[in-house]
Order: structure tokens, then sequence, then C-alpha cells
């Protein structure tokens, strides 16, 4: 029998698409200068706290563009302690493999999918980004093959709970060259993330894009708690104190170098309740002022917001709302920023 696939047209290889949209010097700049304030905060050489923020999904250029230039004037005023990354996730997992999957495959929401206005559109928009705010930005690897759009663009790469089994990924993880973000599987089992960390961390060779290719591995390979469920699908959390503690632990009981998480507020830490997220980063700031091993060792949070409170349905039209999970409005999030600021 044969393959069941429509092979509907070639798309251009990412060598292609970069030639087609070159980027200006003021944008390699820009993330040359992030990229060695970022791994300098993995590596312990600098102790500015991590806020990777932003909207669940990036879905619409404008909206996505008008939060990232209404952050620029917040991280001016807490650049002293606070270092934003914005999340700018252009490729959505589906739990159920339907809906809308991101930007990359429906560049507007409404249409039909279309991947090759996609690549296209997700590339347009992080560069803009960059040139309007200077920010350079996180999106999760979704798809290994699909990184290289973006590679000479992304500040930092969060590799999902339902990817970070998958051995392309930590491989092709191996060899980003940026801080990657490894997620706590579903399950909540912390050993299959820190699995994931060694394999990153290592020296790799394996087939990417129809090439065999080699790596150094990646020291800055790290741990995301982002709470897990239960076999009756109940949520629960991992970012307590007790928590940081026994991960802690577990990273001393292995030769993985930089040792570092990022505690995600929102997903099944929250319980998808997003309202949530404000609690649950103050407290894990204060578990950071219980124990100074625990300052050292959380380099950041992870929030959702957006523009406006909650999430909406696809064609209800609300500029700036989710169309995928809930998301903190920009008040609010603008008070728990500063809020942060104030704890650290």
């Amino acid at each position: 029998m044969e393959m069941q696939m429509d092979f509907k047209r070639k798309l251009p290889v990412p060598k292609e698409l970069k030639e087609k949209f070159p980027l200006p010097d003021s944008v390699k700049k820009a993330k040359e200068e992030r990229d060695t304030i970022i791994q300098n905060i993995f590596t312990g050489k600098d102790d500015h706290f991590i806020l990777l923020i932003g909207p669940c999904s990036a879905d619409r250029e404008d909206s996505v563009l008008e939060y990232m230039t209404r952050l620029v004037d917040v991280q001016e005023k807490v650049k002293d302690k606070i270092f934003i990354i914005p999340r700018c996730y252009t490729n959505k997992p589906r739990t159920k493999g339907t809906g809308y999957k991101g930007m990359l495959h429906q560049p507007d929401p409404e249409a039909a999918e279309d991947m090759l206005a996609g690549i296209i559109a997700i590339r347009q928009m992080h560069t803009d980004i960059v040139k309007e705010t200077g920010f350079t930005c996180a999106e999760e690897m979704l798809y290994p093959e699909n990184h290289r759009y973006l590679s000479d663009l992304l500040a930092y790469v969060a590799v999902g709970a339902r990817s970070v089994e998958d051995q392309q990924h930590r491989m092709v993880a191996s060899g980003v060259g940026l801080p990657v973000g490894m997620k706590n599987p579903t399950s909540g089992d912390i050993t299959v993330m820190m699995n994931s960390i060694i394999a990153a961390q290592s020296r790799q060779t394996f087939l990417y894009r129809g090439w065999e290719v080699t790596t150094t591995g990646n020291p800055l390979t790290h741990s995301i708690l982002r709470g897990f469920v239960d076999s009756y699908g109940r949520s629960h959390a991992n970012y307590h104190y007790e928590d940081l503690q026994n991960l802690m632990k577990l990273y001393a009981s292995t030769d993985v170098q930089n040792p570092a998480v990022i505690v995600d507020c929102n997903h099944n830490n929250s319980g998808k309740q997003y309202l949530e997220q404000i609690r649950i980063a103050k407290d894990v700031l204060h578990s950071m002022h219980v124990s100074s091993d625990i300052r050292g060792f959380v380099k950041g949070l992870m929030i959702e917001s957006y523009l406006e409170d909650g999430c909406q349905s696809i064609g209800n039209g609300v500029y700036g709302k989710s169309i995928t999970d809930p998301c903190l409005g920009w008040d609010k999030t603008e008070k728990l920023i500063y809020e942060l600021a104030e704890m650290l």
C-alpha cells in the first residue's frame, strides 16, 4: 500500500529563506549582545532574573508587536534586576492534533493552512520585533526541522512536555547554540527531563534535514518545571520549595553543567487558571528568599500574558486576546513585573 500523503509543493529550505529575507546588521548586533547576556545568566556570571513572558500563541503580528512595544517600556524600568525574553510562539502543539497550530500553519487563523506563507510570516514577525523593539524572542521547538528558519533570530528555545522524550528534539537541542529549556513530561517524571538535558549536553551525530550532522553538546540546556497530570487527568504543581530542593538534589547526582531551572507559572502548575500565575510567581520568589541555593538555581519564570485577560474562540475578533490558552491581560502583567522587581 502506498503512503497516504499528498506532496503539495516543495518549500524553500532555511538557507534559501534566509537569503531571500536577510537580516539587517542592527538585528544581528542586537541578537549577539542579548545572546551574551543570556549565556552569562545561565552560567552564573550575571545575576539578572529572566522573565520569559508573552502570548500563549503569537497569532497576529499587529497585536504581538503592540504587546512587545509596551514591554520595552517596562523592561527599561526593571532593567537592573530583570532581563525580559518575550515569548513569540508560532508553532503550537495541540493535545488532540486538531485545531489552530500556530502562525507557521495559519498566518491567518480564520483561513486555510498555508505553510509557505506561514514560514515567511513567522520570519517577518520575528525580524520586525527585533527591529522595532530590540527584543530577541523565545520559541517552542515543536518541529526540530523548522528551527533553522528562525535560528539567526531567536534568544531561547523551549522543548515541550510532549516532545521532551523524543530523540530528535534532544539531539537538535545539543546543537542549536542557544539556551534550551526542557520541560518535565506531562507525567511529571523529572528523571525523564534530566535524561533529556544530559542527552542535549552531550556530543551527538544524527540525520538532520538530509545531512549527517555532529554537535559539540549544549551546556546551556536546563529544566523547566510546568506541573503535571496524574492518571486521572488532575493537575498537580511542581514549583514549590520542596520540588525545587528535590530537583537540585537530582542535578547534584549527575554531571550536568550549569544547573538551572525556569518555573512555568501556567499549564499544570496553575491548572490552566491563568490568574494563579501571579501567586505562583511570587511563591517562587519567596522560596528564593528562604534559600540562597534556590536563589542561584532558579534563573527565571515563564508567564503567559497578552493585551487582554483570558482567551477567546477564533473568529470572536477581540484584539490582543489569546485564541489558545488564557493569558494575563496587560494591566495585570505590568503590575506583576514591577512587583517581582521589588521582591528580587
